[in-house]
C-alpha cells in the first residue's frame, strides 16, 4: 500500500519555485531518503507534506486521502508526524514532559500520555533521563528528543529533518540503529540527511532533487552510481563502477 503520493507538486515564493513539479510516493513499512545540495528543496517539500505549506500546485495523498490544505496539527492526529532541524525542546521542563507534548495529539488523559510517553522513551533507551531538562541534554540527546516526542503521537508515516546533523560518528551509528527500529515497529520513514553514509544504510530507496528538481530515484546503489547525482551533489569519490 502507498502511504504516500506526492503528485506533480510545485511550491513557488514570489517568483522564487523552491520545489518544481514534484513526483515521490512512499510505500508503508518503507524507508525513504530525500537528498539533494543545501537549497534544493528538501526541507520545503516536507513543509508542504506536513501541511506547513499548500502547494501553489500539486497534489499531496496520505493514506489515499488529498491533504494539500490540511494543517499540521490535523495531519498529526491522522498519523503524520515530522520533526524539525532546529532542536527547540521546552527546555525547562523534563524530559518526559517534553514526550508527553507529543502524546497529547492522541489523547487529552494525562495518565495515558504519560504511560505512552515513558513507553517510548523505554523504546528509544532513553528512560534514565526521563528527569533531566531538556536544556541540560547534549545535541545527541536533544536529536533523540526530538524523535522521541514525534514518536509519542503514534505515526504512521514519520518524517525526520536532519536528525543527525552535527553528530559525532558514534552518535549517527546510534541513531541509524534507532531509526532502524522505529521502522520494525510498524512506522513507515521519509528522511531527509545529509550524512551519506547513513541514508546510504538506512534507505530502501533514495529521491535526489537539485533546484527543486527530481534528477534520480533509486537504490542507494542505483543512486549512487547515477552521473547527474555524482555531478550535483555526491561527488566522485561515490561513484559505483
Amino acid at each position: 500500500m502507498r502511504i504516500l503520493e506526492v503528485n506533480d507538486i510545485t511550491m513557488r515564493f514570489g517568483g522564487l519555485t523552491a520545489v518544481d513539479h514534484l513526483d515521490l510516493h512512499i510505500d508503508e513499512g518503507e524507508i525513504l531518503g530525500l537528498i539533494g545540495p543545501n537549497g534544493a528543496g528538501k526541507s520545503t517539500a516536507f513543509n508542504c507534506i506536513a501541511g506547513v505549506h499548500t502547494p501553489s500546485e500539486g497534489e499531496i495523498r496520505f493514506c489515499g486521502e488529498v491533504i494539500n490544505r490540511q494543517k499540521p496539527w490535523t495531519l498529526c492526529k491522522k498519523g503524520l508526524a515530522r520533526t524539525f532541524q532546529i532542536v527547540k525542546p521546552f527546555a525547562t521542563k523534563s524530559v518526559l514532559y517534553n514526550v508527553m507534548v507529543g502524546a497529547f495529539a492522541t489523547t487529552d488523559k494525562t495518565e495515558k500520555a504519560r504511560e505512552k510517553a515513558l513507553t517510548v522513551l523505554d523504546t528509544l533507551n532513553f528512560t534514565d533521563k526521563k528527569d533531566m531538562k531538556a536544556g541540560n541534554l547534549t545535541i545527541a540527546d536533544r536529536k533523540r528528543l526530538e524523535i522521541a516526542r514525534a514518536l509519542a503521537t503514534d505515526p504512521r508515516l514519520l518524517l525526520l529533518d536532519e536528525v543527525m546533523a552535527g553528530l559525532r560518528p558514534a552518535e549517527v551509528d546510534e541513531v541509524v540503529g534507532v531509526i532502524q527500529h522505529i521502522r520494525q515497529q510498524g512506522v513507515t520513514i521519509f528522511v531527509i540527511e545529509h550524512i551519506m553514509r547513513a541514508v546510504m544504510a538506512l534507505s530502501d530507496r533514495i529521491v535526489v532533487i537539485h533546484f527543486g528538481n527530481k534528477i534520480a530515484e533509486g537504490t542507494p546503489k542505483e543512486v549512487a552510481s547515477d552521473e547527474n547525482v555524482i555531478k550535483a551533489y555526491l561527488g566522485a569519490e561515490y561513484g559505483i563502477s
